[in-house]
C-alpha cells in the first residue's frame, strides 16, 4: 500500500519517536500554567504577540482550491493581497518554492519592508530541481534573500540521497557567498545525516511535538529538547526553527490533541520562548489551505494563524 505525504510524515516520525525516543522525564515536565486561563485571555495574549511580531511566518500564497502540484502561476497581485494580511505581524518571511510565481514572493516583500528566507522546493524530478537551483540563485543575486534553503524534508521523504542533496548546497554556496545557506528538514534528520550539517552555513530545524503524539502540557519542553538535539549538531553554527505549529481541527494524533484552545496555547507558549531566549522561530502557518486535505488529512487545512479567507482565527474582532 502507497502511503500519502501524511502517513508518510506520521510514520516516520513515529518511528524515530518509538527507536529513539527523547530523554525527557514526564514528572520533570510542568503543566502549562495557560491551562488555567480563559479562552478569551488566550486570545488577548495571542492579540499581543502578534501585535508585537513574531520573528517568522511560512508563507503561502495559495488560495481556496489552489494547488502548487497543478502548476499554477502565481500572480503579484495575489502574493500582495496575502502579504498584505500578515506583514504587519511579522518580521521575516519564509517562502518554499522558486517556481511558478513563488519566486516573486521575496522581492515583494522586500518591497513591503520584510526580511527573507528564501526557499527552493527540490524532489527527485531533476528537471524542476534544475528550474529552482537557478531562480533561486538569481532571487538572491538581486538582493531579495537574507538567508536561502536547498530543500525542504527531502531526507525526510527519502526523494534524495543526501550526497546529490550536499552537491545542491555546495552548488548555491558558491554562487552566493555572501549570504547564509541552509537545508531545512527535521531536527533529528541532522543527527542522523551530519554531513549534511556540515555543509550548511546555517541549520534550519522543522520542530513539531504534535507530529511525534506529543500532549499539549508538555509540547514546549518536548520541542526545546528537539532544538537541543539540532544545537548539538550544529557545532555552534546558528540554529533557525524554520516550522513548528498546531493545528486546531482534526482527530485526537497520540497525545497531541488539536483545537481552537491548545493552538493558541502553544503559540503563546512558542513566543514567550522565543523571546526569552532568544529563538528564532518560523511559525507554521500563516493560512489555511483546504489543498492539503488531500495529503494531511483533516489536519493538513488548519495550521494557519488566519483563515483561508485572511481572516485571523484567533483574534476575536
Amino acid at each position: 500500500m502507497k502511503l500519502n505525504d501524511f502517513e508518510l510524515r506520521g510514520a516516520i516520525m513515529m518511528t524515530n519517536y518509538n527507536k529513539q525516543p527523547l530523554n525527557i522525564e514526564v514528572s520533570s515536565l510542568r503543566e502549562s500554567d495557560s491551562n488555567k486561563i480563559t479562552t478569551s485571555d488566550l486570545e488577548s495574549k495571542t492579540k499581543d504577540i502578534l501585535d508585537n511580531k513574531i520573528h517568522g511566518i511560512c508563507f503561502s500564497p495559495y488560495m481556496d482550491n489552489d494547488n502548487p502540484d497543478l502548476k499554477i502561476i502565481v500572480s503579484d497581485d495575489q502574493i500582495n493581497s496575502r502579504l498584505e494580511i500578515v506583514e504587519s505581524s511579522t518580521e521575516w518571511i519564509r517562502t518554499f518554492s522558486c517556481s511558478h510565481g513563488n519566486e516573486n514572493i521575496p522581492r515583494l516583500s522586500k518591497q513591503k519592508g520584510l526580511k527573507t528566507l528564501v526557499g527552493a522546493w527540490l524532489s527527485d524530478d531533476m528537471e524542476s530541481n534544475e528550474e529552482e537551483i537557478l531562480n533561486l540563485i538569481q532571487v538572491a543575486k538581486e538582493g531579495h534573500a537574507d538567508i536561502v534553503a536547498v530543500g525542504n524534508e527531502l531526507l525526510l521523504r527519502e526523494e534524495l540521497h543526501e550526497d546529490q542533496l550536499i552537491e545542491y548546497i555546495n552548488r548555491v554556496k558558491k554562487e552566493l557567498p555572501d549570504i547564509p545557506v541552509g537545508y531545512v528538514d527535521a531536527y533529528y534528520i541532522f543527527r542522523d545525516y551530519p554531513t549534511v550539517a556540515d555543509a550548511c552555513d546555517v541549520i534550519l530545524s522543522n520542530c513539531y511535538p504534535f507530529w511525534e503524539c506529543c500532549s499539549i502540557e508538555y509540547s514546549l519542553d518536548y520541542m526545546k529538547h528537539m532544538y537541543q538535539i539540532a544545537k548539538t549538531v550544529a557545532k555552534g553554527k546558528r540554529v533557525i526553527i524554520t516550522e513548528t505549529g498546531w493545528p486546531t481541527i482534526g482527530e485526537k494524533y497520540g497525545g497531541a490533541q488539536p483545537s481552537y484552545e491548545n493552538a493558541m496555547r502553544y503559540f503563546i507558549e512558542t513566543y514567550e520562548w522565543a523571546k526569552e531566549d532568544d529563538i528564532d522561530i518560523f511559525y507554521f502557518s500563516s493560512f489555511d489551505e483546504d489543498w492539503k486535505v488531500t495529503d494531511e488529512g483533516e489536519y493538513g487545512s488548519s495550521w494557519g494563524i488566519w483563515d483561508k479567507n485572511g481572516t485571523n482565527k484567533f483574534i476575536v474582532k
